[in-house]
């Protein structure tokens, strides 16, 4: 892979855990790692851009919702896949923010790398594929008990 689009350094990458209504915004992932899984919005953060300001951005490429963003609630990293020289593929730092829709009555559109973005009832998040660190922060933050549905 070229340095260029994944450098020998980590990345630093925002989430936005947007709730509405007893509803979490989740977009399903189009691209790798975990392509069909559903996430909250975020992404890579742009040179010169402020870590809420990425999360704001990101959920709007994917969803078309304004958000106002909040307080950081989680910070991890991902170590992914492999190069081929026998070092990971991808390394991202991850923050992530709750926010809350400047609309709440604005449905989300999927768009950018997003094949699909809805509000998910939380108790509908165990019938989704949704990574188990996305459903523990869930829980975290609501005191919701919900389980991971596998892949397959």
């Amino acid at each position: 892979m070229s340095s260029e689009i994944h450098p020998r350094y980590p990345v630093p990458a925002v989430g936005a855990l947007v709730f509405n209504r007893n509803r979490v915004l989740l977009v399903k992932r189009r691209d790798p790692p975990m392509p069909g899984q559903w996430a909250i919005p975020g992404g890579r953060v742009e040179w010169g851009e402020s870590l809420a300001d990425a999360a704001a951005r990101e959920v709007l490429e994917e969803t078309g919702i304004a958000v106002d963003v909040g307080d950081a609630v989680y910070v991890f990293e991902s170590i992914t896949g492999d190069d081929g020289n026998g070092s990971p593929a991808l390394h991202y730092v991850i923050v992530d923010f709750m926010a809350t829709p400047v609309n709440p009555a604005a449905e989300p559109v999927s768009a950018d790398d997003a094949l699909d973005a809805r509000w998910v009832a939380l108790d509908e998040l165990d019938s989704l594929w949704v990574a188990e660190p996305t459903l523990a922060l869930i829980r975290r933050v609501t005191g919701g008990n919900f389980r991971p549905l596998s892949a397959e």
